[in-house]
């Protein structure tokens, strides 16, 4: 009854606000400032979210789900991509050579990374890139001696559909190997991302390990779900020593780009915790806000004390009152958060459209192009914090009220 009791007269002390234009001020003040600290953090946070999104993506397109390597795969790896294909997890298996090689074409030279791969296996892992890249790996099934370019690459060198050029393994060519150069036939282009290194060549495994037979072979594996990579190298591994292999290794795609979603993750951190400040600046105003409305509210703070009211409703009074303008920052802050962060690039390209026409600038972009994520685990996450930092601002000020002596108060009134 009493808890009871102390929300409701915490309510009513949050609307009465007739005596004091400045008290009411500071309290909006407060709320907008928790509402706006809610609101940006969580546009920020689904922008992050967007955009490793899309980095992610564009790794994935260079970077396999899972990689196994072995002294003896050269040898092994029919065996072990048959008990690897057993689980249900893998959706694919191909095999591919890598190499550092040297390429030259109409006098200009460039070091890349050599692919050698099995199209017939490839295009079961690629498929899921598009039906371009599907039938550039069935023309380079059905060809000899044929490439496909990085699109970043061949356009650094001009290089065209059909063009002709030599390719030189980089081990073979330090040790002035006459027969390092082989020719190969442009067949066309391959997109491996932003991340790609933007210098790699992909030729059939056989022709690779012709340019260089030291070539190290590795395994790629493609998952039905990504996110799942770490609980399924535990069980690769499991059957890889099953097969007596003890000497397998396997490396997830997070592992492989542990710097970059490493770097990401340590800035999305620091981007959250610094306008969480935002926040913490709005439980300052409800610190004035409160400590205010305990000098208006002296007398009647001193009357519920002579009626029977403890220190501790006086207290849970004071939390309510400040509670509130936290629980609607908060509740506001959330939904114009979701709401802006969902219709992101609808805004941007009506800001960009509007400031084009006031302007006569038709070439001002803005972000219109960026992807927005809303993570509902940190849009709850962000509310808890933002109600937590809140509920803290009105301990004090509620403690302060809860010491008010009633005979001190009444003896002027």
């Amino acid at each position: 009854m009493r808890k009871m009791l102390s929300i409701f007269i915490g309510v009513r002390f949050s609307r009465a606000r007739k005596h004091s234009g400045l008290l009411s001020f500071v309290s909006s003040i407060s709320m907008l400032g928790v509402l706006l600290g809610v609101m940006i953090l969580i546009i920020a946070l689904s922008v992050m979210n967007g955009s490793i999104s899309f980095l992610r993506n564009e790794a994935l397109k260079s970077v396999p789900h899972l990689t196994v390597t072995n002294e003896t795969m050269s040898k092994e790896w029919q065996r072990l991509a048959k008990v690897f294909s057993e689980n249900p997890s893998v959706k694919a298996v191909a095999p591919y050579a890598e190499l550092e090689a040297v390429l030259t074409i109409n006098g200009l030279t460039e070091f890349v990374q050599v692919r050698g791969i099995e199209p017939a296996l490839e295009q079961a892992i690629a498929g899921q890139a598009g039906d371009r890249a599907a039938q550039a790996l069935q023309a380079l099934e059905e060809s000899r001696n044929g490439v496909l370019l990085d699109t970043r690459l061949a356009s650094r060198l001009g290089i065209r559909s059909g063009d002709e050029l030599s390719i030189a393994a980089l081990d073979r060519l330090l040790r002035r190997s006459k027969s390092a150069q082989q020719g190969f036939s442009v067949l066309g282009y391959v997109d491996f991302g932003a991340y790609g290194g933007g210098n790699i060549v992909l030729m059939k495994r056989e022709e690779a390990l012709a340019l260089d037979v030291n070539a190290e072979t590795l395994l790629r594996l493609s998952l039905d779900d990504a996110f799942s990579a770490d609980n399924v190298k535990r069980d690769l591994l499991a059957s890889s020593k099953m097969l007596e292999l003890p000497s397998t290794e396997i490396e997830t795609w997070r592992e492989a780009q542990s710097s970059l979603f490493g770097a990401l993750a340590m800035e999305k951190f620091l981007t959250g915790l610094m306008l969480l400040t935002i926040v913490a600046v709005g439980a300052v105003n409800i610190v004035s806000t409160l400590v205010m409305a305990v000098a208006e509210k002296g007398p009647d703070i001193a009357i519920l004390r002579t009626m029977g009211a403890s220190r501790g409703v006086i207290m849970r009074v004071f939390i309510v009152q400040g509670g509130v303008s936290g629980i609607m920052g908060t509740g506001l802050g959330a939904f114009l958060g979701v709401l802006i962060a969902n219709n992101l690039a609808g805004i941007s390209l009506a800001l960009e459209r509007a400031v084009g026409w006031a302007t006569g600038d038709s070439n001002i972009v803005f972000v219109s192009h960026l992807q927005t994520q809303v993570v509902w685990s940190e849009v709850a996450l962000v509310c808890l914090a933002a109600l937590l930092i809140s509920l803290i601002a009105t301990l004090y000020p509620a403690y302060r009220a809860s010491k008010i002596e009633p005979a001190e108060v009444l003896r002027y009134e």
